[in-house]
């Protein structure tokens, strides 16, 4: 189209340009979030994730008087649309400098290519699963950035609306103060659960006495992850990638998990918003930036609530509320003083309630798009 050049990425040095090219295109804007490139290097090498078992994608690169201008990966998660029954195309990872042709260009060959392939829709963005940022942010953007969210441009809404696409679903991100006490409701269910027989919190002190449970708990959340809109369930070898991923930055006693009788029944995890540093090391993990995370880690005010899930079983029984509860008490503890809801689907009403119920506000809004083609 014009004077640009769509290339699939396929050498060394494309990949390099593909990964780094959200700083290039946000180098004015002072309050972006690079990504950490670590985790970057490792989502598109096709050898190193196994996510390319279940899932046929393509890497594009846009390019104009020679220069990269705009990237895209283009994704049709077979294991997804057979789950789902589903022939969707997914779109993920965009970026573009403010220019309607670049986009174009680039969600134009995307949708070629899904069609070629049987698919009838485009959604995105949207990655491999529900864990990969998702959406482009619409509303919100006076509010800082945080990590695994979307941090696009505030033109890209635009862009991508004047290509004919409308909302498939949004996700929404409160924030709240942190409660000194806690709501007369949640004191009740508390007492209650604590007082029934069969019923534990486990909690942890180090990343020793985690780990042996670290599998477990991603078995549930394949288990309770289903029915949200996106997710793929992990198999075995990606739930180790997914463990090393997180098990670096994530602070133990930040995570719960429930029993019943011995039986692991649910989950709840939250992370100390490490943005800042990432921020501050410029995505780049080695080799200092890892210790100004670490840093911020045990320093940070601002609790990310990042996952949570109870078996169906135990829904509607105070068990999610009991976790939530118990990482409140130890975030107190860290004297954090802000809740960050991370993304929760518009939908999820029970969710949305209680974040509501301990004075939470909307303030941001994350929109996936889908075209019929």
């Amino acid at each position: 189209m014009g004077n640009i050049i769509i290339k699939e990425v396929a050498t060394r040095k494309e990949l390099h340009e593909f990964i780094f090219l959200p700083e290039k295109v946000h180098k004015e804007e002072p309050d972006w979030l690079p990504p950490i490139y670590m985790d970057e290097k490792l989502l598109f090498d096709k050898k190193k994730n196994k996510s390319y078992k279940y899932a046929d994608a393509v890497l594009l690169l846009a390019w104009k008087d020679k220069k990269p201008v705009g990237r895209i990966m283009g994704l049709i998660n077979r294991r997804y649309n057979e789950i789902h029954n589903e022939q969707h195309g997914r779109f993920c990872f965009m970026e573009c400098y403010n220019e309607q042709e670049i986009f174009h260009a680039l969600i134009e060959w995307v949708e070629k290519w899904v069609k070629q392939n049987g698919m009838i829709k485009l959604v995105g963005p949207l990655g491999f699963s529900d864990k990969d940022p998702q959406g482009f942010q619409i509303e919100g953007f006076e509010y800082p950035m945080f990590i695994t969210s979307a941090n696009n441009s505030s033109y890209m809404p635009k862009l991508i609306e004047a290509e004919g696409y409308e909302k498939k679903v949004d996700l929404v991100n409160y924030l709240a103060d942190m409660p000194k006490k806690l709501p007369e409701i949640y004191e009740k269910i508390l007492s209650r659960l604590e007082k029934t027989e069969g019923y534990k919190i486990l909690e942890f002190k180090s990343k020793k006495e985690l780990k042996p449970f670290i599998i477990p708990t991603l078995e549930i959340m394949n288990e309770t992850f289903m029915e949200i809109y996106g997710f793929v369930p992990l198999n075995d070898s990606e739930k180790i990638e997914f463990a090393d991923r997180y098990l670096m930055i994530v602070d133990p006693k930040l995570i719960k998990l429930a029993e019943v009788n011995g039986e692991l029944i649910g989950f709840a995890l939250a992370l100390a918003d490490v943005s800042p540093a990432i921020k501050a090391c410029n995505g780049r993990l080695l080799p200092f930036g890892i210790f100004k995370v670490l840093n911020e880690s045990k320093h940070s005010k601002k609790l990310l609530m990042m996952l949570g899930g109870v078996k169906k079983p135990y829904r509607s029984k105070g068990v999610d509320v009991l976790m939530g509860v118990k990482i409140l008490q130890s975030a107190l503890e860290h004297k954090m003083e802000i809740i960050d809801s991370h993304l929760v689907l518009e939908d999820n009403t029970r969710m949305r309630g209680e974040y509501e119920r301990v004075g939470g506000k909307v303030v941001k809004k994350f929109r996936i798009y889908q075209k019929t083609l």
